[in-house]
């Protein structure tokens, strides 16, 4: 069976792009290189971030983890087909 092959690089470029991730406006923030994975920030989702000693400390925009390949690193994942670039 054949590799599906995508460089970082192109992943890459794809950081700062708006997309649209289950009907939530997201943006590209990071790719995490070792699993090959896209980090979205959610617009409209705010999570409250601890501060050292677990207490409350402010809001931040929450994140969500797409892989970008499936297990068998041979095709995209459905995950990342379903990104909608905006």
């Amino acid at each position: 069976m054949e590799t599906i092959i995508i460089s970082l690089s192109q992943l890459r470029g794809m950081i700062g792009q708006q997309v649209l991730h289950q009907g939530q406006r997201c943006l590209v923030v990071e790719v995490l290189e070792q699993h090959t994975e896209l980090v979205l920030q959610i617009e409209a989702r705010h999570t409250i971030q601890p501060d050292q000693y677990g207490d409350a400390h402010r809001l931040v925009p929450g994140t969500v983890t797409i892989p970008v390949l499936n297990s068998e690193k041979t095709e995209l994942h459905a995950s990342f087909l379903a990104l909608e670039l905006l």
